[in-house]
């Protein structure tokens, strides 16, 4: 105990019978040196990858004490035990959200409602506000703003032949009030908060049939101002859109914390910062741009600007094509699509503002943050992720209310990061600490070839997680697995994931929520459904609550073994498990 050899396999094997099998009364009766073996790290080093089939290549969790703890929190602290079902909502669920506090969570729905519930002991519902007077459809995503005093909620506006139009409304949290309405398009922007009085937004102008253009917005939550001088809308950015893309699921990242994470994804990135007071700047993908290229991805990236070919104006090559089609010079012939794609690349070349050098934040305390959302340059299907990074004067509607002054040939604002994920994105969301972004993706066949922009690639009924470093703009781990969806690409819809500091978790079409470990890349629990689960939600004060919403109208809460055994500590019962007789022997 406590030193020497690693165990025989077959000493192991019996260990593994033991611990599902025996009787954890009759376990103080075996003997006094079985307690002494069962603290053995090496035994439970041996125990933890064989149990969670975790690379032995994985260290430990950097913040754990010693194996025994990393077996213990990795049974005992996921919350995966059901232990209440909300059922106030009378059709799909579509969206959970915590408040910050994790006092109150809210709840969209195809009801058309959007209920705020106290989460208690035992959770209640608070107040159900209902958006069909103002012509909504449906209720689909929410977002408390960082004080919890107002609610963002999003959801699709029933306009005349329109049924992509969307709205944003906000609720005063303190007499669940509405203050303001704003138009969303399309509704799949979703909507986020910039801070604590001001949201974003987002519209959509048609230049052609597969050529648009998106605008995004910063409205002022109290749109009720009645002075002409002050101004409750201001543009942010202006963003051209090619082959029948458009810009989606916007969301805000705070890099303040970049330097300072809850929890590092990089193993040798982990033992540097392990020895030193700091973490440094660290490089996850390879040395070389060609190397970079290479992954999975398309082999060309999108980029939202095209390169000067000998210094010809973007007038004289525009000009120039056109008397090649003129003149049959253009072989082979284009099809409408790839002519309209063709001249709108012509007209953006030297009208598109250039984008920010060094993207990259250098200073732990910057105030900048990076508007993040889904776009493409091939498809309608979202299959990119672009990033815009958002200074600090440009976090208020003060100012004119088209943004800041421009040339008049810098009509598009371009993107400073692209990530291509080559594939059809169907969720997004960000760690605690902002520091990492993760992506739920459905992928396209290897080697796929698009040639219309209407009929994207099929899609693999496997999702793929993927996770993205936003301070050095690289994927980082391999793409967990585990959740299925189904449906076709015209059909594909969001399956929203959450994270904490040690879990992410995610619905999907297979009936089941499910949650893995950040650290070990490994699947902990699945969590059972009768229809699709659309949306979970961890507590962001309590990483042991989890809840889901599901197409069965249901909201279910789970919590960890740990905390349903201290609730119920006036009945305890005897466990099967050996750990948990060593807890109640320490004790």
């Amino acid at each position: 105990a406590g030193g020497g050899p690693l165990l025989p396999d077959s000493v192991l094997y019996e260990i593994f019978l033991y611990l599902d099998h025996v009787d954890v009364l009759s376990v103080g009766l075996v003997c006094q040196q079985w307690r002494a073996v069962a603290r053995d790290e090496f035994l439970w080093k041996e125990l933890f990858y064989r149990y969670y089939r975790v690379s032995r290549e994985v260290p430990r969790h950097p913040a754990a004490v010693s194996w025994y703890d990393e077996f213990q929190r990795l049974y005992d602290t996921i919350p995966c035990v059901e232990v209440q079902a909300l059922k106030e909502h009378n059709d799909q669920v579509l969206h959970l959200s915590f408040s910050h506090s994790g006092c109150l969570f809210a709840s969209c729905s195809k009801d058309c409602t959007v209920k705020i519930w106290s989460n208690e002991l035992e959770i209640s519902l608070q107040h159900s506000s209902n958006m069909r007077p103002y012509n909504w459809s449906y209720t689909q995503f929410s977002q408390f703003n960082s004080d919890d005093s107002l609610l963002l909620v999003s959801g699709v506006f029933v306009g005349p032949h329109n049924s992509s139009s969307g709205e944003i409304a906000v609720i005063s949290m303190e007499n669940f009030t509405l203050l303001s309405r704003v138009r969303n398009k399309p509704y799949d922007v979703f909507g986020c908060w910039l801070n604590e009085t001001n949201l974003i937004s987002g519209n959509l102008h048609r230049i052609g049939r597969i050529t648009s253009c998106s605008v995004l917005w910063l409205n002022n939550a109290f749109q009720g101002i009645e002075s002409e001088n002050v101004n409750v809308v201001k543009r942010l950015f202006k963003i051209q859109n090619l082959n029948a893309s458009t810009i989606r699921t916007v969301m805000v990242a705070d890099c303040s914390r970049y330097d300072s994470p809850d929890l590092l994804l990089d193993y040798e990135e982990q033992l540097a910062a392990s020895s030193t007071s700091t973490c440094p700047v660290f490089d996850l993908g390879s040395d070389s741009e060609e190397e970079e290229a290479k992954p999975k991805q398309t082999p060309e990236p999108a980029v939202q600007e095209l390169p000067d070919e000998g210094g010809v104006t973007a007038e004289d090559g525009l000009q120039q094509f056109f008397d090649d089609i003129m003149e049959g010079r253009v072989r082979p012939a284009m099809t409408d699509t790839e002519l309209e794609t063709k001249v709108a690349e012509l007209f953006v070349r030297n009208r598109t503002k250039p984008p920010e050098l060094n993207l990259l934040p250098t200073d732990s305390n910057s105030k900048t943050k990076y508007l993040i959302f889904t776009t493409g340059c091939l498809t309608y299907s979202p299959h990119q992720i672009g990033i815009k990074r958002i200074l600090p004067h440009q976090m208020t509607t003060a100012g004119p209310v088209l943004g800041e002054e421009r040339r008049s040939d810098e009509f598009f604002d371009s993107l400073d990061h692209v990530i291509d994920i080559h594939g059809h994105i169907i969720g997004m969301g960000l760690s605690p600490d902002h520091r990492y972004l993760y992506v739920n993706s459905r992928a396209w066949p290897r080697d796929c070839v698009i040639s219309d922009p209407m009929q994207p690639p099929p899609i693999a009924e496997e999702i793929d997680l993927h996770v993205f470093d936003l301070k050095t703009m690289k994927e980082v781990k391999r793409a967990l697995r585990a959740h299925r969806a189904y449906t076709p690409n015209e059909e594909c819809f969001f399956i929203f994931l959450d994270v904490s500091r040690d879990f992410v978790a995610s619905g999907a079409e297979d009936r089941h929520g499910y949650i893995w470990d950040r650290h070990y890349n490994i699947c902990l629990a699945k969590l059972q459904h009768d229809n699709v689960v659309n949306s979970v939600a961890f507590s962001p004060v309590e990483q042991e609550l989890l809840l889901t919403a599901s197409d069965d109208t249901t909201i279910k809460v789970w919590r960890s073994p740990r905390t349903v055994r201290i609730q119920q500590a006036k009945q305890p019962r005897p466990r099967k498990l050996l750990f948990s007789w060593l807890m109640n022997q320490k004790s």
